[in-house]
């Protein structure tokens, strides 16, 4: 990667972490979540991730829906599935 493409990236993240848009470009919403480009096209092509192209050419991405789709399909941790399983044992030792 050349100097000036480094220079372009940097500045893209700052403007990230310095601003507070809600809506990003593609170029910021691949910064953002850390997603290549090209995995970028794969997804939104098969619309596998949230995005909105007004004027059918430009995409567009909200922080919000990004930020939900990066955060889907939680794992619970340990700790987290032995506690729900001691409730659940709880109330039906009561019933």
């Amino acid at each position: 990667m050349s100097t000036i493409e480094l220079d372009n990236r940097l500045e893209r993240i700052e403007k990230l972490l310095l601003g507070s848009k809600k809506v990003l470009t593609f170029d910021e919403a691949c910064d953002y979540t850390g997603i290549s480009r090209s995995y970028m096209y794969k997804l939104t092509s098969s619309a596998n991730i949230p995005f909105s192209k007004p004027n059918g050419k430009i995409i567009f991405f909200s922080r919000e829906k990004l930020d939900n789709w990066m955060l889907e399909n939680e794992h619970k941790t340990n700790r987290e599935i032995e506690e729900r399983a001691s409730r659940y044992t709880s109330k039906k030792a009561w019933r």
